[in-house]
C-alpha cells in the first residue's frame, strides 16, 4: 500500500518538526471502483446496497504491518460494481484516506456476494 500525502505530511511533521499526531483509535477499510489520484485522496468509493467501511486492526513486525484478523464486508444487497482498489481511512465515514493499494485481481461484487480480506493479506510496508 502507498501512503497518501495526508499521512506522509502528518508523519514528517510529527517525527521531524515535533508536531503532535494522534493515531486513530480505529482504522477502516474502504473499497473503490476507481482511483484518479490516490495521493490526494481522489477516489471512487462504493456506496449503497449495504456497503459500509469495515474496521481493520493491524499487527506490525519489522517494516510491515498486516491486518491481524479477517475483514468481512456486509452481503451486497445490489451490485457494487468491480472493486479495483482498497484504502485505509481514519473514520467510518468521511475522514482522511491514509493508505491505498490496487488489488492484484479486480473483483466484481453482485447481489448476495460478500467481499472478504483474509487475516494477514492486507500488508503495508515501509522501505
Amino acid at each position: 500500500m502507498s501512503f497518501t500525502n495526508f499521512l506522509e505530511t502528518e508523519i514528517l511533521d510529527h517525527v521531524f518538526a515535533g508536531a503532535a499526531y494522534s493515531a486513530p483509535g480505529t482504522h477502516y477499510l474502504a473499497l473503490f471502483t476507481a482511483i484518479s489520484d490516490g495521493e490526494a485522496g481522489s477516489v471512487t468509493e462504493l456506496s449503497g446496497s449495504a456497503y459500509a467501511r469495515q474496521s481493520v486492526a493491524f499487527t506490525t513486525s519489522g517494516n510491515t504491518t498486516s491486518n491481524n484478523a479477517a475483514v468481512e464486508f456486509p452481503t451486497a444487497s445490489g451490485s457494487w460494481g468491480t472493486v479495483t482498489h482498497v484504502g485505509v481511512y481514519d473514520a467510518s465515514t468521511s475522514g482522511n484516506l491514509m493508505a491505498y493499494a490496487t488489488l492484484s485481481s479486480s473483483k466484481a461484487i453482485d447481489t448476495g456476494d460478500v467481499f472478504r480480506v483474509p487475516s494477514g493479506d492486507l500488508d503495508i510496508t515501509l522501505n
